[in-house]
């Protein structure tokens, strides 16, 4: 890297190889602290700044196989559990955070078509044993968040002065155009593509709640924020980095009633490459 001119180098720490139980309690392996300092120290000594993120999709299998991992409200503290101990380790160091890379493709591909752990779906959706594809994608998404915004509480109040770091969050996102530039249905179903796809996390951590598509579609089965949730979401990030990849067409499809509900569904959109 130091040869190619790179001046930085992103990564992701392993939750599990920091704290193998998940959990503060079930300790610490020193190993894994000692692989990240020398990786934090050898970038650092040829001239290369370490963005760090928190969570990339490996989830420890100690708190999937307890509670069931992002599906319960617990996750939070352990989440912040763990983002205070990588603050305290490496945090004299790294001056960029990301709490989660990509939510969106943890939250959809595990827990609404199963090609992701933990391979939740419904049965209608894919070859999965266990899963909801209406609900389980949102109570995921919706811990994801919370997992987030009390992560960068947490830095902002406990070590950003003293550390003099920045925090923020990975997204993704697609771009999205009407199937046919003359249908009012199909540019409306592009707009509300990009609610569901990049809005979906990037509406509640810039103002604090759903966009008012996915509240309207999803109705009952997307979790509410509390007013003190909405107030630590809102503009809980430093800077935002996106991952992008391509541009799809976006026409309207009014689901029938009867229809299985899923993440897939609810939007009421076809997705093609072509028109």
């Amino acid at each position: 890297m130091k040869k190619m001119g790179l001046d930085s180098f992103r990564f992701s720490i392993s939750w599990s190889r920091i704290l193998p139980k998940g959990k503060l309690s079930g300790g610490v392996n020193p190993l894994g602290v000692k692989f990240y300092n020398r990786l934090i120290d050898d970038l650092l000594a040829n001239g290369i700044k370490p963005f760090v993120t928190l969570f990339h999709w490996d989830l420890p299998q100690a708190l999937d196989d307890q509670y069931s991992g992002f599906l319960s409200s617990n996750i939070v503290d352990d989440f912040r559990d763990y983002a205070d101990l990588c603050f305290k380790l490496f945090g004299d160091r790294v001056k960029k955070w990301c709490t989660l890379n990509e939510p969106y493709s943890y939250s959809v591909n595990g827990y609404n078509g199963g090609s992701f752990a933990p391979g939740h779906c419904s049965r209608y959706m894919g070859n999965c044993t266990v899963g909801n594809s209406a609900t389980e994608p949102y109570i995921a998404a919706h811990n994801l968040l919370l997992s987030h915004a009390v992560a960068v509480r947490l830095y902002k109040s406990k070590y950003q002065s003293a550390q003099k770091g920045e925090i923020g969050i990975t997204l993704v996102t697609h771009w999205f155009v009407p199937k046919s530039p003359k249908s009012a249905a199909d540019w409306e179903a592009a707009e509300r593509a990009l609610d569901f796809f990049f809005g979906w996390y990037a509406h509640p951590i810039t103002y604090g709640d759903y966009p008012t598509s996915m509240k309207r579609l999803v109705g009952k089965r997307l979790p509410r924020f509390t007013e003190e949730q909405s107030h630590m979401l809102r503009g809980s990030l430093d800077f935002m980095g996106v991952n992008y990849y391509t541009t799809n067409y976006a026409a309207h499809n009014p689901v029938l009633q009867g229809v299985n509900a899923s993440y897939s569904s609810d939007s009421q959109i076809i997705f093609t490459s072509s028109t």
